[in-house]
């Protein structure tokens, strides 16, 4: 690779990877201004999806819309967003953070605008797919503004900060979304992105990251790869999106996709694995160590999916409004941002295993103290243990990061290897975990209605009292005894079908815990084994500055 224009940087200056920023030394206030810049790339970043699937139910009416044909909305973002890392990285490395800066955020900003002209359904998919393909640009560049906040002898814990950062934005979202859309319907939602979008642009123009190293890195046979890999991970984020919904075995088109996306991504790989300078290294990505690491991520995303699908899920089955779960969210917030603080002062490069561990424990505790909920269930019951799946769900990704990139740093070639490897992870874990959870809850729901439904006969002298009961409560408003009978007869089956949902979402809340439970023994017994072979994890090197453009979540 031929440098475009050579640098003479301080040691401590040196980019560590290439498409990172140097690192000089700056004033406290300048660290500071580095630091509440890169929250808000990073918020800003996040909240683009979070805004959407916190208010899909709002925003379903709005478009007049199917169940169904709403689930393309946050499926378009995630199936555009995942495939961008195998290009911005080396956008970066070739054309430099300051083109990379302000072509991604200027496209981000107009993206943003353009929601506020959509009208129907089709034009809604279309520019949530281009604002998956701009956002995958921000988490990086949170990152690289967090890390010029702290000195050197702190860069892991901006490294925990910046990843951290974006996971904030889903219970943000939750929390004022319902406000905006008070203020201006679906509308709201879009002119406060776009405030978010043009507030971060003025800030990053005001305060520019320092520049790095450029090298020429795209060859043609890229964007061929591109192109092939892209189409087949998008196939898959769509059945995985919408497979629970049209349902796996009754869609054809679910089918198509599914044996698309396999034929492409594995053509894609071909290509890759004889090519004489490959994008993706994989014979690195599939050695052991880095399918255990992204085998890690996927099971700890999926068991995060116990607050998104299992939680407000269930909290929305018992016809809890969004008023009434804003306790509940602020508890999620305020754990998201006590795992993150725990990390960043806590990391240790010597001890990595032991906060995957640990996020595991409290998460499966969480999942138990869930599955024994019922239909007198509120939020307020709930406050402990969503606090500590929030918890576990920030405290385990700044060693995670960590674990990948000192592999990387000994090998810069590998560096978008692994930013597609963990992008796709974490979102590929969050799409499986929801579409697991979302199916065995309907398959839970009917193996207990179908229980419940046949110990329900006229002959029991309770079950007859409680059909009178539900025909009396509407005996003001009915005069024909036969019409209140059936309407006992159908608020009866109402219960049943309440009571049949509450048990399947326990079944969920303890298949979560299950799946902790087995990845924490795995992990541990890799540690201990580690260990007693003498080959446990040497410490990353101090400077860890790089972050992969793929660190969000869906």
């Amino acid at each position: 690779m031929d440098h475009y224009a050579p640098r003479n940087w301080q040691p401590h200056e040196r980019p560590s990877l290439p498409g990172s920023p140097s690192t000089p030394d700056h004033s406290n206030p300048k660290r500071l201004a580095y630091a509440l810049v890169g929250l808000l790339v990073a918020l800003t970043g996040g909240l683009g999806n979070s805004l959407v699937i916190a208010n899909l139910p709002y925003l379903q009416g709005a478009l007049g819309a199917t169940t169904a044909e709403m689930a393309w909305l946050p499926a378009a973002y995630v199936m555009t967003n995942v495939s961008m890392n195998l290009l911005l990285v080396k956008f970066r490395q070739q054309f430099g953070l300051r083109a990379f800066t302000e072509v991604f955020l200027v496209l981000y900003a107009l993206v943003t605008f353009g929601h506020l002209f959509v009208n129907d359904l089709s034009s809604a998919i279309a520019v949530r797919a281009a604002h998956g393909m701009v956002g995958a640009a921000l988490s990086s560049l949170g990152l690289y503004y967090m890390i010029q906040a702290f000195p050197a002898k702190w860069r892991m814990k901006a490294l925990v900060l910046g990843l951290g950062a974006s996971q904030l934005a889903l219970p943000l979202a939750r929390l004022f979304s319902e406000d905006l859309m008070q203020i201006a319907e679906w509308r709201g939602l879009y002119l406060f992105e776009l405030g978010m979008a043009l507030l971060t642009l003025g800030c990053v123009f005001l305060l520019k990251l320092p520049p790095g190293d450029r090298f020429k890195t795209f060859e043609k046979l890229d964007f061929l790869t591109f192109a092939i890999l892209a189409s087949g991970v998008a196939l898959l984020c769509a059945v995985l999106s919408l497979g629970r919904i049209d349902w796996w075995l009754e869609a054809p088109w679910i089918g198509v996709a599914s044996a698309a996306s396999i034929v492409l991504i594995l053509a894609g790989l071909a290509i890759e694995h004889n090519r004489s300078n490959p994008m993706l290294m994989t014979r690195w990505l599939g050695s052991g160590v880095m399918i255990r690491l992204a085998l890690a991520v996927i099971l700890i995303r999926m068991v995060l999916s116990e607050q998104s699908t299992g939680a407000v899920g269930f909290m929305q089955m018992l016809n809890m409004s969004s008023q009434q779960l804003h306790s509940l969210y602020v508890v999620m917030l305020l754990g998201s941002i006590a795992g993150l603080a725990t990390s960043a002062l806590t990391i240790d490069p010597k001890h990595l295993f032991m906060p995957l561990i640990v996020s595991l424990a409290l998460m499966a505790v969480g999942s138990v103290m869930d599955s024994y909920s019922n239909n007198l269930t509120r939020p307020e019951n709930m406050y402990i243990s969503q606090f500590l799946l929030a918890f576990g769900g920030t405290f385990f990704l700044g060693p995670t990061m960590v674990l990948g990139t000192r592999r990387v740093l000994t090998n810069p070639r590998n560096l978008v290897s692994f930013s597609v490897l963990f992008g796709i992870c974490q979102n590929l874990g969050g799409l499986i975990g929801a579409a697991l959870l979302g199916t065995f809850q309907s398959v839970r729901e009917k193996f207990h209605s179908s229980n419940i439904v046949e110990h329900l006969t006229l002959l029991d002298p309770r079950v007859a009292a409680r059909v009178q009961s539900g025909g009396n409560a509407v005996g003001s408003m009915i005069a024909d005894p036969s019409l209140r009978n059936l309407q006992g007869i159908r608020s009866l089956a109402t219960a049943a079908t309440r009571e049949a949902n509450v048990l399947a979402y326990n079944d969920v809340f303890m298949l979560i815990a299950v799946i902790a439970v087995l990845t924490m023994i795995w992990i541990s017994i890799r540690a201990l084994w580690l260990m007693s072979t003498t080959q446990a994890v040497a410490p990353a090197p101090a400077t860890p500055s790089v972050q992969p453009s793929g660190a969000t979540s869906s």
